[in-house]
């Protein structure tokens, strides 16, 4: 009996570990080693540029002669709604929690440490892979000025590779060119903001030159001819998951907003802006390229250069080569610059090693991730074949978008005392001149955070109801989100895996009941307090655009193959290893509970809330160690 308890104890205590959650107070909200000077411009173009990338000079190709013809434009006009669904759940987060480390940071305050730290392991995978695969990409498009000479070389000199998932040839340039954009983040925010903006011009000005010279070659015959919808809705919507991978860049926005001047305003302007105009860019080209080619000529490997030759007009192909390595250059930027920034918000909060989250004091950077993932990611460009870099991102990005929904529903519906998503007030803070831009942002996120005593519990109107009463338990609203997002996983699933490919009788009769188990669990929720005190940026329509969010993030995970989980699974096992190891032990948040737990033994839980000024001057939170 005596080991039963023991074991029962001892796996609460685990399961109280694992999900503690990140509590921030006022003084450290914008306080950071990292060097405020980003603008609400420098962050749209960083979004923008970081979209962009590859996108429209390969996966339009792709999409439009293998999935949807025409049609590639409502494939990217529904990508772009579905990722603009999480974009809001990103911005009102990064508009509250200005810290680096996106979707990790707001999973931490939301659900707890254990859940934060895999998706801040996938955030790492994701940009680490993404700057691999826009490397090769880069390496290729500049190859294809000299012939693929460089790759003929290196195959006569070296041989081929013949190994599964491998590159048939070593790739020198990409590895070079991961080293020199690595260089160009480690030597300061600004001068990459700078440079990312840059190019983002000039690849403005390029795309619009490539869509107005489209245009004019229009022949309106090759929309008509075959029908516009040629693969029918279907291939609308298998364009539009595979369109999806070009707007995952908008993360990066909410990544640097630790180094926004004012995050509460800029973020979500930046991330609502770059949205809309990566997608009418991704509309204008669609557009141009079907309008001047049948979408059955479209050349695979360089979409709108053979366009152009083939209408005969051959001086544009430079144009597009420039567009394209300019392109390409700003989404590996975006990738470079978002990973070290991950890994240092992971660092600091103790969850991985402490090394890297040193800030370099002159250029205030996280050097020492920069140079070692950095490092990680040019040898992947350098052996990986560029299909197997590209089928492994989606996964984690999805994860992470599905989780982040999910902690919004949360957020908006937990009582205050169960969601751990507190500032807590400095008297000393208060008393600092209200002109002072660091005071005045603090302030208005503060007063962003405050609630109404009644979040999650039952409407004034419904406390009286028989029925409707015994829906007045304060888990009542987290019972529901969880059970909903359970539903939404089965509803996902029997959409996508029909075993005869036939939606039988008793398939649609399980679609339709667990499509209304959903409907009763967002009615449900309907009939609680949500908080809607957010002075920042919040999600409109809540629950309805989460729960969407949700179900489209998960109908995607559930598309990819069987290969990328079990690559997935393979990482996510090596990042559980480091978690148990060393995060779990060495996590801030657990000096804290440990220091915590000193100062009530004396007195009793009664006394908890008498020592939390005690606490809060002794708990000091290490701050990131700094390198010369």
């Amino acid at each position: 009996m005596s080991s039963l308890l023991h074991f029962r104890d001892r796996s609460l205590n685990l399961w109280q570990t694992i999900n503690r959650k990140k509590r921030i107070d006022q003084g450290e909200l914008l306080e950071t080693p990292l060097k405020r000077c980003l603008t609400t411009i420098d962050l749209t173009l960083l979004g923008i540029g970081h979209m962009i990338g590859a996108g429209i000079f390969v996966l339009t190709g792709t999409v439009v002669k293998a999935e949807a013809g025409p049609a590639t434009i409502l494939s990217y006009i529904i990508a772009g709604i579905a990722a603009l669904l999480s974009a809001l759940c990103y911005a009102e987060f990064g508009a509250r929690v200005p810290k680096a480390g996106s979707a990790y940071t707001y999973t931490y305050i939301i659900l707890g440490e254990f859940w934060a730290f895999l998706i801040g392991w996938n955030i790492i995978l994701e940009h680490l892979l993404g700057a691999a695969s826009v490397a090769r990409s880069w390496s290729a498009s500049f190859d294809s000025l000299f012939n693929m000479a460089i790759r003929n070389a290196t195959l006569n000199g070296l041989g081929e590779i013949h190994a599964a998932g491998l590159s048939k040839y070593a790739d020198f340039i990409a590895l070079l060119a991961v080293i020199v954009v690595m260089v160009c983040v480690a030597t300061g925010a600004k001068l990459s903001i700078t440079v990312n903006s840059i190019f983002t011009v000039i690849n403005l000005v390029v795309i619009l030159i490539i869509i107005c010279a489209g245009l004019s070659l229009a022949q309106l015959s090759n929309w008509t001819d075959k029908g516009f919808l040629q693969k029918g809705w279907h291939g609308v919507f298998a364009g539009a998951a595979t369109c999806f991978y070009a707007y995952i860049g908008f993360e990066g926005i909410a990544i640097a907003g630790e180094e926004a001047q004012q995050p509460s305003r800029s973020l979500p302007i930046a991330t609502g802006s770059s949205m809309a105009i990566v997608t009418l860019l991704y509309v204008g080209c669609s557009a141009a390229l079907t309008l001047m080619v049948p979408s059955d000529t479209v050349d695979l490997a360089a979409p709108f250069p053979a366009a152009f030759a083939f209408r005969g007009v051959n001086w544009v192909k430079y144009i597009v080569a420039l567009g394209a390595l300019s392109c390409i250059s700003t989404s590996m930027l975006g990738s470079m610059f978002s990973m070290p920034r991950a890994v240092y918000s992971m660092a600091s909060d103790g969850l991985l090693f402490s090394i890297f989250s040193r800030v370099n004091q002159r250029t205030q950077t996280p050097i020492v991730a920069i140079v070692c993932f950095g490092l990680a990611s040019g040898f992947c460009a350098l052996l990986l074949d560029i299909d197997t870099l590209v089928e492994f991102l989606s996964i984690g990005t999805l994860l992470s978008f599905t989780i982040v929904a999910t902690s919004i529903l949360i957020l908006r519906y937990q009582p205050a005392s169960s969601c751990q998503f507190e500032l807590k007030s400095d008297p000393e803070a208060t008393r600092e001149d209200d002109d002072d831009d660091d005071t005045s942002e603090t302030k208005k996120i503060i007063e962003a955070s405050q609630a109404h005593e009644n979040i999650g519990k039952l409407k004034t109107r419904f406390r009286n109801d028989p029925y409707l009463s015994k829906l007045s338990h304060q888990h009542t609203t987290s019972i529901t989100i969880f059970s909903m997002i359970t539903f939404i996983v089965i509803f996902a699933i029997l959409i996508v895996f029909p075993s005869d490919n036939e939606f039988t009788w008793w398939r649609i009769m399980l679609l339709i009941i667990f499509a209304s188990a959903i409907t009763i669990c967002l009615l449900i929720l309907m009939l609680h307090e949500k908080n809607v005190s957010f002075k920042t940026f919040q999600v409109p329509f809540v629950p309805f655009l989460p729960t969407l969010s949700v179900f489209i993030n998960v109908t995607m995970m559930l598309k990819l193959g069987f290969v990328t989980w079990m690559r997935l699974l393979i990482w996510l096992a090596i990042g559980l290893l480091i978690y148990f190891v060393y995060g779990m032990r060495n996590s801030h948040e657990n000096k804290g509970l440990a220091n915590y737990a000193d100062l009530t033994s004396y007195g009793g839980t009664d006394n908890q809330e008498a020592n939390l000024p005690k606490l809060q001057e002794t708990i000091q939170k290490p701050q990131p160690q700094s390198a010369e």
